[in-house]
């Protein structure tokens, strides 16, 4: 019986077969921008296919054409993403930017409505908020904490219920880390679709990564990434990625095709490249995170943790979606300090080790000012409702010894002058740390 090997194994060969490529044991850089067709009938075909001028034949594939529709890169990419989510098929951007607009171009229309979780990564928030309305695309939001029957009745109340086309969440949401049940949101877009339309779920699952939750497995249709983080991971690549079904994915691809955002080959190659050490990276900053989360917790500067590992029972459905969606706790932390903007400058302008960066997902610990950097842009009334204030500092933990990072964050946060009493640590909280 054949053995069904696991993902971290199969992304050193899935999809590639060396004597195609000259015996080369990684796949080349197929850096050329046009494939020449054996014969006309067959570049006929190819672009049949292509433009869904026909059904595929069975055994039948898409030929390579141009490196705007595909390219062996991008083909054998695609094919190891889709292992980790256990999806049919999935499709590479330039940007993680790149595969959000799309999806949302693609499965919404002028007049349609659009069902959107609270808060987003502030460029999603940006499009969705500025550049939809745009195009006469209607938006309800909704946020963690609110009732199945709360959302339905909020999305009833636009009187555009038989108009919601999608349903767009980010889960943990970034920056807050807020936890969004994707069974509940799939159940939501089962109540309003009919047997001419489905509503379909699509989850941006950037701030887990492929390794540590699985959207696919809960109910989503599409799973987004912006795959400069976690999955490029050493912040020298741009990139998005969406998986679904054949059927979906197709349509993703056929308006990549046209707007033109797909990946370079070189961008295919540096993701394949970060793929063989992803879950060694994920688990290890996976680690460090519950180590530094356990650090903050005692910590007299730090009034609040934005962490699924400090989640607990008296947390109620929060805790219950991490045990049953996340892998880990993540590798993303945000904290309030005691104190404003003043006092979250001060940390991170003494940070020595840590780099002053937005991104995320890196090798290298980063640290940013969600207010005034990530989501400057979002509406003010949403940042303070959101909790995503002055004083919130968001970071991203790498792969380094994680004494050191801790070393570094606390000698950063006793820059801070202040008078109060030393938290006492909460011995309960710590105890959740545990990896899940």
């Amino acid at each position: 019986m054949k053995r069904k090997m696991k993902p971290e194994s199969l992304m050193m060969s899935y999809g590639y077969k060396p004597e195609l490529s000259e015996g080369a044991v990684k796949c080349p850089i197929f850096m050329t921008s046009t494939f020449a067709f054996k014969t006309a009938e067959e570049g006929k075909a190819f672009f049949e296919l292509a433009y869904g001028l026909r059904e595929q034949n069975k055994g039948e594939k898409l030929g390579l054409i141009y490196s705007r529709i595909n390219n062996p890169d991008l083909e054998v990419l695609e094919n190891r993403l889709t292992l980790w989510d256990e999806a049919e098929e999935g499709a590479v951007f330039e940007s993680g930017m790149s595969a959000i607009t799309t999806v949302l171009l693609e499965f919404l229309k002028p007049g349609d409505l659009l069902l959107m979780s609270h808060p987003l990564y502030g460029g999603s928030d940006h499009f969705i908020k500025k550049i939809l309305p745009k195009y006469k695309i209607n938006i309800v939001p909704f946020k963690a904490g609110q009732s199945k029957e709360e959302i339905i009745s909020n999305v009833e109340k636009t009187g555009l219920a038989d108009k919601l086309a999608l349903i767009f969440i980010e889960t943990p949401a970034n920056p807050t880390n807020d936890l969004l049940d994707i069974r509940c949101c799939k159940e939501i877009a089962e109540h309003f679709s009919t047997p001419e339309k489905e509503i379909y779920l699509a989850v941006d699952n950037t701030y887990m990564g492929p390794v540590w939750q699985h959207p696919i497995r809960h109910g989503a249709d599409l799973v987004i990434y912006s795959a400069t983080k976690y999955i490029g991971g050493h912040s020298d690549v741009i990139a998005g990625a969406c998986l679904g079904s054949h059927e979906l994915i197709k349509r993703v691809k056929e308006l990549r095709t046209f707007l033109g955002n797909m990946a370079s080959p070189n961008t295919g190659w540096l993701l394949m490249r970060s793929l063989e050490t992803l879950k060694l990276r994920m688990d290890t900053q996976a680690y460090n995170a519950d180590k530094v989360a356990e650090f903050l917790i005692g910590h007299p500067a730090v009034e609040k943790i934005y962490f699924p590992g400090t989640l607990t029972e008296k947390d109620g459905e929060q805790y219950k979606i991490r045990q049953r969606q996340c892998l880990t706790n993540g590798g993303m932390i945000s904290f309030d300090l005691k104190g404003g903007e003043k006092e979250a400058f001060i940390f991170l302008n003494s940070l020595k080790h840590i780099k002053l960066a937005v991104s995320l997902g890196g090798t290298e610990s980063l640290a940013e000012h969600p207010a005034t950097m990530t989501h400057s842009d979002m509406d003010p009334a949403d940042r303070k409702e959101l909790s995503v204030t002055e004083k919130m500092v968001r970071l991203s933990i790498g792969v380094e010894n994680y004494e050191d990072i801790i070393y570094d964050i606390e000698q950063a946060l006793n820059k801070i002058s202040l008078k109060n009493e030393p938290l006492k640590i909460n011995s309960e909280h710590k105890a959740a740390l545990n990896l899940v």
